[in-house]
Formats: C-alpha cells, structure tokens, sequence
C-alpha cells in the first residue's frame, strides 16, 4: 500500500477511537456522580487490574505491554477527569479568590518593617532594599527568628534565602516551612559576589576562614584551591563579617558581601571568589496574611502523597496536563516517618485564571497534605 493510503487508514482508525473514547469520558462522568453520591475513593485498583487483564488477554502477548501501557494512560486521564467533577466547594478556592481581589490594582508596599536574619550588611538586607524602597529592617539571629516574627505580627514581612544558583537549596528554610504559618507574596534573585576579607591592618599567614556555610559551599573552588585555608561556619555572612572585624586574631578572614568591608572597615584579600561569576540567590518575602497581587505568576506548594508508585507522578501528570510548568521540586524527609517525604512545588502559574484555582483544588483532595504557600511575582 501507499503511504498516504496507509495514513487515511490509520485516520479512520483515529476517528474511531477518538469517538471511543470520548464515549468513555462521557461514562466516566456518570461513575464520579455515582462515587460523590456514595462517597467512593476514585482510584479502584482491583478495578484496573481487572480491566488490563482483560483487555491484554484479548490482545495476545506481543501487543499486552503496549495496552497495559495505553491502559494506564487511559486511568490517569480518567481519575484527573473524576477529580475535576468530584471537588466539593473549597475554602481554598475562596482564599485565594479573596486574596486576589483584595490586592487588585495593588503591589509591595514601598515602607514596611521586614524581619532579616543576620546583621547589617548582610545579603539578606541587601535582599529586603530591592524588594522594599524604605525597609524598616529588624535583625533576627535565625531563620527561625524571621518566621516567628512574621507568624506572631511583629513584623509585616520577613525575607529569608531560599535557593542558590551554585550551593542548591537552603534546606533549613524548607524545615522551618512545616512549623509555620505564612503565605510567600514576593521573590527576587540576587547576585552574589562574595570576597576574601581580613581585618584592616591584619598580618601574616590566614589560617581560618569563617562565613555562613552556604557562603562556604559557594567557594568551594576557592578553598580547593588554598587548602590551607579552614574554613568555619557561623550563622550569617555579616555576622561573620562583624566577627572577623573585631578578633584579635591577625589568622582570621572572612567570606562576605563587599559591602561588610566598608561597614566594619574590613581589608578585600580577593573579590570575585564564588565557584561561578553568575551566582545568584533567590529570597522570598514572606507574611502572615495571604497576597496575591496582580503581577503574581508564580505559586508555591507543599504537600504529602502516598507512600506507594506512583503517587508523586499522579501529580506531575494532572500538572502537564494542565498545561503547568513545574519550575521547581524540591524533597525534604519528614521526621520520624522512615523513607517518607514532603514535597515543594514552584509552578508558573497565573491565580487569577479560575481554571488554575480548580487544578489546585483537585491537587488539595488528591492528596494527604496540601498547603498553599502562595502566589507571587518573582524578579
């Protein structure tokens, strides 16, 4: 046969199964009313095991692999289908339709007082002043710090680092995300250049160099390099910076922001020190109450799956098929549950399409835990 006669058979062929299938779809809306009715789960897996091991006993073994496959495809698309018809109202929905209009035609305010972990000259700081034209700025020795201050009305933001281009997530910020209350309302990336710094006046051999480890994760090519340099954590870069500034240890240097050499009249040994010169660290604002203002694009959530196969794909999927890009995965272990996981979702995504709230809606009945982080703009 031709090709083209082949193809215009195959085209008959699409046409009927299309036609299948959407007669499938059709009666698969009739089980999700049935199953709201009686408060059935929509996955019944005998009854896919069932229906692939028919279908694949008529088909002879050489196609059986394919058909199983095609099968599976067909009951992912198929329960994402029952999902959609089975959400009950949410307040979730409401949340973020509230948050929506309550900031319509607004943006960050320029004057707040925002919580930062650390000290002056930090990079935290340096974070909060591109977010906000007139920062209040209240100085928190943890992370942990920074989020309470938030969740108990101290301060209407708080900044914390959350990403980085070279050292990868800054995991004790995703830990703390399970302990508190607060919604994510802006992003912005940063670019680092950090820089060897001793104190003015300072002699001799250095023998220890002390910065956040982050910071130290970032110079590893650095230290590889100068391997008689030890390298020290502290809690914070300008923490470090004040430290560095003030020991009377001439053997003591410091990984920081240029900016700390002026504030604690530091001497720059060498600039320019991270792994890559495009080092950038990504910050979100944090707050207590949920914003979503109209530039918003991204949204962020965490949730709890089975501890079974495939339950982390079901998600993925019902996300492409959506039509969502998935910016970001992020899996942190959950304590005193042996191989079980939590996972970060950033999405791009807009909240004010109502199509979006849906799909989040279905994610939020499809799975254990569901929290909503926020909707957000990111620079």
């Amino acid at each position: 046969m031709e090709l083209n006669n082949i193809r215009a058979k195959i085209d008959d062929i699409d046409d009927r199964l299309s036609a299948l299938f959407v007669e499938r779809m059709t009666t698969v809306a009739e089980v999700a009313l049935n199953k709201r009715k009686t408060g059935k789960a929509i996955r019944d897996r005998a009854r896919e095991r069932e229906v692939i091991n028919h279908v694949t006993l008529r088909t002879g073994e050489e196609y059986a692999p394919y058909i199983k496959d095609l099968y599976k495809l067909i009951f992912e698309l198929s329960c994402n289908y029952e999902a959609s018809l089975m959400v009950h109202p949410s307040s979730l929905a409401e949340q973020i339709q509230t948050a929506c209009a309550h900031c319509e035609g607004k943006k960050l305010p320029n004057r707040a007082l925002v919580a930062v972990q650390g000290t002056e000259g930090a990079y935290g700081q340096q974070a909060c002043e591109r977010m906000f034209e007139y920062p209040d700025i209240l100085y928190f020795d943890s992370f942990d710090g920074v989020f309470n201050a938030v969740e108990k009305g101290m301060c209407e933001f708080g900044v914390l680092p959350i990403e980085n281009s070279t050292a990868g997530s800054v995991t004790q910020v995703y830990d703390l995300m399970e302990k508190h209350s607060f919604h994510i309302v802006g992003a912005r990336k940063l670019r680092i250049d950090h820089c060897l710094m001793r104190r003015t006046g300072a002699s001799g051999p250095i023998r220890e160099v002390v910065s956040h480890e982050q910071a130290l994760r970032q110079c590893s090519g650095f230290f590889e390099r100068n391997p008689e340099y030890e390298p020290v954590a502290m809690a914070n870069t300008a923490i470090a910076a004040e430290f560095a500034a003030s020991t009377p240890r001439d053997d003591i240097a410091v990984i920081a922001s240029s900016v700390c050499a002026e504030l604690y009249d530091l001497e720059i040994v060498e600039s320019n020190i991270s792994n890559t010169p495009s080092n950038y660290t990504r910050f979100i604002c944090i707050s207590r109450e949920c914003e979503i203002y109209p530039s918003a694009r991204k949204v962020s959530i965490m949730l709890n799956v089975p501890h079974e196969p495939g339950s982390l794909s079901r998600i993925l999927s019902r996300l492409a098929i959506g039509g969502v890009n998935v910016c970001k995965l992020e899996s942190r272990p959950m304590p005193g549950l042996d191989g079980e996981y939590r996972f970060f979702f950033d999405l791009e995504a807009d909240l004010h399409d109502e199509r979006m709230v849906q799909l989040l809606c279905e994610l939020e009945a499809r799975t254990q835990r569901f929290v909503f982080l926020g909707g957000y703009d990111e620079r």
